[in-house]
C-alpha cells in the first residue's frame, strides 16, 4: 500500500492511497472460506458448495467491503500522523472511482480531497483590549419595569366603554366582503389620529378604517397573518366591536408580592423594589457577560488570521446536508466559518494551558440551564427534588449530543475566562439606552 499527500494550496490537499493485490486479497480469501462454510445455495448441502460458485457469487462484494474497511482505517491512521488539524471528512473523489473494474481490476488507486488548517497560534496578552460592561439600573428603568409587572398581574375586566391601551375584541371585514376575521385589537399599535375612533365606544359599535394606515407597526402580527397577507390588507374595512377586554394594573400590596416572587418573600414595597433591581442587575450582568464574551471572541478571530479551505467546506456542507442548497450554504458560511475558527482557537488555548471541562462541572452547568428553564415557567423550587433525574434525561437525549454541547459549552466558558485574565480588560457603566445602541451596532 501506498499513501502520498498532494497539497494543492495553503489549506486544501488529496491524499491518493493505492492498493496492490498483497493488500487485500488475503482478507477476500478468508472471508470466502468463511462464507463457503456457511452457504446455502441451491443443489448443495449447507457448506458443500464449490469455493469457485461461492466466489462467482459473492467475490465482487466481499472485495468491496474489504478494500472500504482498509481504506477506511488506513486514511484516518494516516490523518492522525499529520501535523495539520483536518476539517469536515475527507472527500472521496467519485470521478475515480466511477471507473473502476472490480472483476478484473488487480491494483487500485483512490483518490480523497481534504481541508485542513496548520497549527493555529494565538497571541494572549494586554495588546488585546476588550470592554468589560455594566447596566447602572436606575430608577427610571425600574419603575418601567415594576408598571410592566403590574400589568401582567393585573386584573382582567371588560368595561362598557373603552378608552386608550384597551383590546377591542371583534370582526374586521373589508368593504367588498373579500377578508373577514375575528380578532383582538390593541389600541396601542394605533396611529394617535386614527386611534380616537376606537375609544369611547361600546360593544355593538362599527368602526370604519385603513389597518394599513392605522396601525403603526406589526401590521401583521396584530392581524396574526404572514407578512404577504398584511401586504394586501389596504382600503376600507369595518371593525365591529363585540368585547372591550381591559388590564387593570395591579396595587403594591402582599397579594402582588406573592404572586411574582412567591409566598412571602418579600412584605415591603421598599423590599419589593430592592428584590426587581436585584434580579434585573442579575439579568442585565448575564446579558453584558454575553456581549463582552463576543466581543472578545471576535479580536481573538480577527487576530489569529485563520485562512479556511472555503471551496472545500462548501463541497463538504452540500455533501453532509443534502438537504441544504448552494445558495443557504453561501449565506450561512460566514456564521459557520467564524464559528468554526472560534472553535480551533478555543480548542488551542485549551490544549496549550491544559484546560478541561470536568463531568461535575458539566453537571452543574446543566442544573443552572434547567433551573433558569423551570423559573421562566414558575416551577422551579418544586422541581428541585427532581434535578438529577432532569440532568441525567437531557444529557442522555439526541444520543449523547447534549452532553458533548454542554462539555463544550463548560470548556469554553473556562477559556474565555482564561483569556480575560491575559489581555487588557477595562471596565465600564453605561445605561441600559446605551447598551441597547451596542447591540444595534
Amino acid at each position: 500500500m501506498e499513501i502520498k499527500l498532494d497539497k494543492h494550496s495553503a489549506n486544501e490537499a488529496s491524499i491518493k492511497i493505492n492498493l496492490i493485490e498483497a493488500d487485500y486479497q488475503p482478507k477476500v480469501d478468508a472471508k470466502l472460506k468463511d462464507y463457503a462454510k456457511k452457504a446455502n445455495i441451491k443443489g448443495f448441502r449447507p457448506g458443500k458448495a464449490p469455493i469457485s460458485m461461492v466466489k462467482n457469487l459473492y467475490g465482487t462484494s466481499v472485495l468491496v467491503d474489504e478494500i472500504n474497511d482498509i481504506l477506511s482505517s488506513s486514511l484516518n491512521e494516516y490523518i492522525k500522523e499529520q501535523p495539520f488539524r483536518i476539517l469536515g471528512e475527507p472527500l472521496p473523489v467519485v470521478e475515480s472511482a466511477a471507473n473502476i473494474d472490480w472483476k478484473n481490476q488487480k491494483e487500485f488507486e483512490f483518490e480523497y480531497k481534504i481541508g485542513f488548517v496548520e497549527d493555529v497560534d494565538i497571541k494572549l496578552d494586554e495588546s488585546l483590549e476588550a470592554t468589560a460592561y455594566s447596566i447602572e439600573v436606575d430608577d427610571k428603568v425600574m419603575n418601567e419595569a415594576i408598571e410592566n409587572l403590574k400589568k401582567q398581574y393585573g386584573k382582567m375586566t371588560n368595561p362598557e366603554v373603552s378608552e386608550e391601551n384597551d383590546f377591542l375584541y371583534g370582526d374586521l371585514k373589508s368593504a367588498d366582503g373579500s377578508f373577514e376575521k375575528t380578532l383582538s385589537l390593541p389600541l396601542s399599535k394605533m396611529d394617535g389620529r386614527s386611534v380616537k375612533k376606537f375609544i369611547g365606544v361600546e360593544k355593538g359599535a362599527v368602526i370604519e378604517f385603513d389597518p394599513s394606515k392605522a396601525i403603526k407597526t406589526d401590521l401583521a402580527e396584530v392581524l396574526d397573518m404572514s407578512e404577504e397577507e398584511a401586504a394586501e390588507i389596504s382600503g376600507t374595512y369595518t371593525f365591529t366591536v363585540q368585547n372591550i377586554n381591559r388590564t387593570e394594573e395591579a396595587q403594591l400590596d402582599q397579594e402582588f408580592f406573592d404572586k411574582v416572587f412567591g409566598p412571602n418573600e418579600v412584605s415591603t414595597e421598599e423590599e419589593f423594589k430592592n428584590k426587581v433591581k436585584e434580579i434585573m442587575s442579575e439579568n442585565y450582568d448575564r446579558e453584558t457577560k454575553t456581549f463582552t464574551e463576543e466581543q472578545i471572541k471576535d479580536k481573538l478571530v480577527d487576530t489569529a488570521n485563520i485562512e479556511l479551505p472555503e471551496t472545500f467546506l462548501k463541497e463538504w456542507l452540500g455533501k453532509a446536508n443534502e438537504n441544504v442548497s448552494e445558495e443557504d450554504i453561501a449565506k450561512e458560511y460566514p456564521m459557520y466559518a467564524k464559528q468554526l475558527v472560534w472553535s480551533l482557537i478555543s480548542n488551542k488555548i485549551a490544549k496549550d494551558n491544559e484546560i478541561k471541562a470536568e463531568h461535575e462541572e458539566v453537571i452543574e452547568k446543566t442544573k443552572e440551564m434547567i433551573r433558569e428553564q423551570l423559573a421562566s415557567s414558575g416551577l422551579g423550587a418544586q422541581m428541585e427534588d427532581n434535578m438529577d433525574m432532569f440532568v441525567d434525561n437531557y444529557l442522555k437525549g439526541n444520543e449523547g449530543q447534549n452532553y458533548m454541547q454542554m462539555l463544550t459549552s463548560v470548556q469554553n466558558e473556562k477559556v474565555l475566562g482564561f483569556v480575560r485574565e491575559k489581555i487588557k480588560m477595562k471596565e465600564e457603566k453605561i445605561s441600559l439606552d446605551q447598551f441597547k445602541e451596542l447591540l444595534a451596532n
